[in-house]
């Protein structure tokens, strides 16, 4: 086949480019403004008010009306263990029980599972075979000893979006606290703590086209809750070290940006997705889509090819350059499939047949274009040599 003319990157879920105004933003402080944010002179006042600024934007973009709901993290993966941990070991007195799912993060999955060696109770409520939370197994799992309900907004492998406003209500009538994972969908669909009953929220930087090393976790006033690391009592006692001042300034750019375009980008990314997923759907025989079919994040296309392994779609693709993944870039370094596409129903073999493609504000028209001519050709290739498929097609 003959290579591709263009580079089509389609792995935005993995990492996405900073934004050029987003660096724009960061520039100074890297060179310029070197004051420490706790020092109370005159070069310290700066960066403390540039830090403040964007804890105002990252709070507007997820509808925190007090700023210091905000905690500024390492990342993700530190968010959702300030969260869960932190609940857990302040909240130990009261009750021992949590409540997660069976598709979240790793970063949400092993804290649980760290937390269950320690005397905690973890329950794993299922999901559909759209990737969709049961609201009734989720509710009557709640008991008197439950202290923390954790579901992600949306999955980031197969874009299923969660009911939270429901899930809210019942954590809200029972009492106890909802963490929310937002990573995947902060920035790209709408999220509000106060209307959908969110007591933490976790937020990534880099899934907004900011920089990689910062995150965020929004905590609502009167959320009680244990530092996990302990120090200068930065970010209200809850993440001591001295702020990142240049990468919290980024990210506040990221979310003051991802505020302003999310509607008309929503709409162009739901665009190209439909496009590339009735494309594939349309021409490649035996393929399928993973996730719900419009419950979806407005950038991601999970599908699955029958009788072939994604990770040969993944390097064959990748020849041509074009650049997908077969799930969460956490979990890539292992042979096992997707816990996410297990969870769901799908048999080992289906899962490795899985192609993740999250499209991002540089793909085009013309990159879904390269993809659906591309595809079929790579499909047919690797069923022909593969011991899989069935020898008359």
């Amino acid at each position: 086949m003959k290579k591709m003319k263009r580079r089509v990157y389609m792995d935005y879920g993995a990492a996405m480019p900073l934004d050029p105004r987003v660096l724009e933003a960061m520039m100074p402080y890297f060179t310029q403004v070197c004051g420490n944010p706790s020092s109370v002179h005159s070069l310290g006042r700066e960066p403390r008010r540039s830090l403040e600024d964007s804890r105002g934007k990252v709070a507007q973009l997820v509808g925190a009306r007090i700023l210091e709901e905000i905690i500024f993290t390492s990342g993700a993966t530190e968010s959702n263990n300030l969260a869960i941990k932190g609940v857990a070991y302040r909240n130990r007195n009261r009750g021992n029980h949590i409540i997660t799912t069976t598709i979240e993060h790793m970063s949400v999955l092993n804290p649980c599972k760290s937390l269950g060696k320690e005397g905690f109770e973890i329950t794993y409520v299922p999901v559909d075979h759209q990737g969709v939370v049961n609201l009734e197994k989720l509710e009557g799992a709640i008991n008197d000893r439950t202290i923390l309900i954790s579901v992600m907004y949306a999955n980031g492998e197969i874009g299923t979006i969660q009911p939270i406003k429901e899930i809210g209500k019942i954590a809200k009538d029972h009492g106890v606290y909802l963490h929310v994972d937002g990573v995947a969908a902060v920035g790209k669909v709408p999220v509000n703590v106060e209307e959908e009953y969110i007591d933490l929220l976790t937020i990534s930087s880099n899934d907004m086209y900011g920089p990689k090393g910062v995150g965020a976790l929004y905590i609502k006033r009167g959320t009680k809750i244990q530092p996990i690391i302990h120090g200068g009592g930065q970010e209200g006692g809850l993440r001591s070290g001295t702020e990142n001042i240049p990468a919290i300034v980024g990210m506040g750019k990221a979310a003051e940006i991802a505020q302003a375009e999310m509607e008309s980008e929503g709409k162009r990314l739901s665009h190209l997705r439909d496009r590339l997923i009735s494309g594939v759907l349309e021409n490649v025989k035996d393929s399928h889509l993973n996730g719900h079919p419009t419950k979806r994040l407005p950038n991601n296309a999970n599908l699955r090819f029958s009788y072939i392994e994604g990770e040969s779609l993944i390097l064959s693709l990748d020849m041509l350059d074009i650049q997908v993944s077969s799930g969460s870039a956490c979990t890539s370094k292992t042979l096992e499939p997707s816990h996410v596409l297990l969870a769901i129903g799908l048999a080992h073999e289906e899962a490795h047949g899985s192609l993740l493609f999250t499209l991002g504000k540089q793909n085009t028209e013309e990159d879904v274009d390269y993809v659906l001519e591309a595809l079929p050709n790579v499909v047919k290739r690797l069923r022909e040599i593969s011991p899989l498929a069935p020898k008359i097609r």
